[in-house]
């Protein structure tokens, strides 16, 4: 049975989300500040993490980034805010989905299963790519990436990357010197379920020159052609 932390300061809200989740067989925790979140999560025992972004304590942003330095987990960030501009800094900041409040409690449970199967799906292959084939090893310049290990080393030092800034990064690597739009990246890393749009490939994009470029904002590695989308040269 996959466990769900609930970080939600409006009690009813989280009893709402509480109820529907283990309704649909998950279990379910609550807590009602960032600080309590974090401290919960660094336990290592959740499966996916539910988060408000507006809380005492510590806001769901500063958790979000937080937790991504501890553990790589589904992070639904839940917001009472229609600005995109949200949106966006909880992609930045490491988030997988987020959900607008008010919300339907069907599309909360349906995001969550589907997040959770996503993840599993992933970790299987990642095991049995371990097991059964030999490592397949992608050295550019500086950068030397694990296809199979999911491991990522700039100058000799591993750095942590999210499931989808590892996909996003092996695409583009597997395909040097070829220009892909947004709405091409986000079709073959998020695929056509999720909710989202191609804002999100900017946002990872963004996450992936902060770990990988000397100077992001003059990239080596990833161009972006104005007008067009994303190149990754070599």
């Amino acid at each position: 049975m996959s466990k769900i932390l609930i970080a939600e300061d409006d009690i009813t809200i989280a009893e709402i989300e509480k109820d529907y989740l283990e309704v649909n067989g998950f279990e379910v925790d609550v807590v009602y500040d960032g600080t309590a979140a974090l401290e919960a999560v660094r336990e290592g025992k959740y499966n996916l993490l539910l988060l408000d972004i507006m809380m005492p304590g510590l806001s769901g942003f500063d958790v979000c980034k937080q937790v991504r330095d501890i553990i790589d987990i589904p992070i639904l960030m839940v917001t009472a805010k229609m600005e995109s501009f949200d949106k966006v800094r909880g992609l930045g900041f490491g988030a997988d989905d987020y959900i607008t409040k008010p919300f339907d409690p069907a599309e909360l449970v349906a995001r969550v299963k589907s997040h959770l199967a996503r993840y599993e799906r992933l970790k299987q292959d990642n095991t049995l790519n371990t097991r059964n084939e030999k490592d397949e090893e992608l050295i550019i310049g500086d950068l030397r990436i694990l296809t199979k290990g999911w491991k990522v080393y700039v100058k000799g030092k591993e750095c942590k990357f999210a499931n989808r800034e590892f996909e996003l990064l092996v695409f583009l690597a597997n395909n040097p010197n070829i220009v892909f739009s947004k709405d091409t990246l986000f079709e073959r890393i998020w695929g056509y379920d999720f909710v989202g749009d191609s804002t999100t490939v900017a946002v990872h994009i963004n996450r992936i020159r902060e770990k990988i470029e000397d100077d992001p904002g003059n990239p080596c590695y990833i161009e972006t052609v104005w007008g067009a989308g994303y190149r990754f040269n070599i």
